[in-house]
């Protein structure tokens, strides 16, 4: 059989009206009974394991063939447990005796008798070389051994779910394909682990390529299946389609949960549609659904992404009267809120009261206050809040740094502002290219284009080149202040030089530059 290429190039767009195709025959692989001296030390073998004579295996290790091991692996099939342990054994002692229809007979063992967790430690441990194996191998291996095993579909169902909570998702959609190629088929949990997985890795597409295959192969959805792939929906940008499906959902057999509220007022949220992701809380509340902590942090992070700062307090009103305990992230999304309206007072209010109700307060609540603080001119309360992190027992990180360098730099203390600097590339936080551009603005209204290149070289040694305007800003103040020198310099040291346009590095580079956009203007 050859293996399919891509999963995203098998995975049907198409609607979900088709026939299942018949499945194919299942194969029947004997293996040879053994005989003679094979047979013996089977029994010898297998008379030691089953009185847990582990010692007495030693001497007999070197002589445990891979033939031999199969069949002593057929032979514990009814003790899971002593298979395991005797598969762990071998790998230990005689790794060169494992192959891949021996492990194939143990997954088969722990997929009867229910074994899951154990199945799965394995399939994602060192005893399986993943690199040794393809998904092809291993899968026509278990088939294989499918009837000297009498086994259940369920082994084929643990492959693909192993993969797929390993975020295998071609492997996954192969066994998915092939399972069907023999008229298996995976259950709806496992199913589930693949939408999770792909969810989290935010490849939406393929969740809803998928779940057409799920609903064509027949696989009945549950009310998680259907909450995945709303959330799917609104991800793609598909708000429509994510209410459609919400509305079908009752007529699937579900009662929507909270999870299926939160999906639709998340992505009402994000469209700025914050009059009906408030509908969707009352009517939240009018089906016996308690809204979560989750419910009512989207709809703050709502009305404090707009500025409606007041309707966000009321909802953490809503929440206390609820008896709902807002957390830390509550707190950080208004705090946020409040410093980005230039209400830091009202921001650091809501700080106390978080300390007071001895809710955790993080490095993102002291950035925002820090940031905040700065964004108004207020450095000595910011540098007070740095002063606190210590007790707090709560490091800084790049954030933090950034906000005190625009704190500074707002009082155009740029000397200050790049000690800040310094200090944070020190502590191993790279700057990010506004704060650097911003720093070297700031050195150019001080009149300071030594210190202005001095950041500019640090930020040509990481290869971000510098915006237009701030290059304006910056050479039009090297040349007016008569500093030419400098320019040189500047080229003389810096090996990616390049990132700055070559007509920067000319006295009359503002000529050139006014031409250039006339041509442009007349060719266009």
């Amino acid at each position: 059989m050859k293996r399919r290429l891509s999963p995203i190039r098998h995975l049907s767009t198409s609607p979900t009206t088709s026939t299942i195709p018949a499945s194919l025959p299942i194969p029947h692989r004997t293996i040879p009974p053994p005989r003679g001296q094979d047979l013996d030390f089977i029994n010898i073998f297998h008379s030691h394991l089953i009185n847990s004579c582990w010692p007495q295996l030693l001497p007999l290790a070197p002589s445990l063939t891979p033939f031999r091991l199969l069949h002593l692996l057929l032979l514990l099939r009814p003790d899971p447990t002593l298979s395991l342990s005797f598969y762990n054994w071998t790998h230990l002692h005689r790794p060169s005796s494992l192959s891949l229809p021996a492990f194939s007979i143990l997954l088969h063992t722990l997929s009867q008798s229910r074994r899951l967790k154990s199945a799965h430690s394995i399939l994602s441990s060192s005893l399986f070389p993943t690199s040794a194996f393809s998904c092809f191998d291993l899968f026509h291996s278990l088939l294989h051994t499918y009837r000297v095993c009498s086994s259940t579909p369920q082994v084929f169902d643990l492959l693909f779910s192993a993969y797929a909570r390993q975020k295998k998702f071609r492997a996954a959609t192969d066994v998915f394909f092939w399972m069907k190629d023999y008229g298996f088929l995976p259950n709806v949990r496992s199913c589930n682990a693949l939408l999770s997985s792909l969810l989290n890795m935010e490849r939406t597409d393929i969740v809803l390529s998928f779940y057409k295959e799920m609903r064509r192969a027949r696989i009945s959805p549950n009310v998680y299946t259907l909450n995945m792939v709303m959330s799917a929906y609104c991800n793609s940008g598909k708000l429509e389609k994510a209410i459609n499906l919400f509305g079908k959902m009752e007529t699937l057999g579900f009662s929507p949960t909270v999870i299926s509220f939160n999906v639709l007022i998340d992505a009402h949220c994000r469209n700025g549609q914050l009059s009906t992701a408030a509908r969707l809380l009352k009517s939240m509340k009018g089906k016996g659904l308690d809204p979560s902590v989750v419910t009512y942090n989207t709809l703050i992070n709502g009305f404090c992404r707009e500025g409606r700062l007041h309707e966000a307090n009321k909802i953490l009103n809503e929440m206390n009267v609820s008896m709902v305990t807002p957390s830390t992230v509550t707190y950080n999304i208004l705090i946020s809120g409040y410093c980005k309206s230039n209400n830091s007072e009202m921001a650091f209010r809501l700080f106390e009261e978080m300390v007071e109700k001895g809710v955790e307060v993080d490095i993102v609540t002291y950035n925002s206050l820090i940031l905040g603080f700065c964004n108004e001119g207020k450095t000595k309360k910011a540098a007070s809040l740095v002063k606190e992190l210590d007790a707090a027992n709560i490091k800084p990180n790049g954030s933090t740094f950034a906000a005190l360098v625009i704190g500074q730099c707002q009082r155009k203390n740029s000397e200050r502002a790049y000690q800040i600097f310094k200090a944070m590339k020190k502590n191993g936080f790279e700057p990010r290219v506004e704060i650097s551009e911003l720093l070297i603005s700031t050195f150019c209204k001080n009149g300071d284009y030594e210190g202005a290149l001095e950041v500019l070289k640090e930020m040509l040694e990481r290869c971000f080149a510098p915006s237009n305007v701030l290059l304006d800003e910056l050479f039009e103040g090297i040349y007016e202040a008569r500093k030419t020198h400098l320019v040189e310099k500047l080229r003389s040291e810096i090996s990616n030089v390049r990132l700055i346009p070559e007509t920067y590095f000319h006295k009359d580079y503002r000529k050139a530059d006014q031409g250039n956009r006339c041509e442009e203007q007349i060719l266009s």
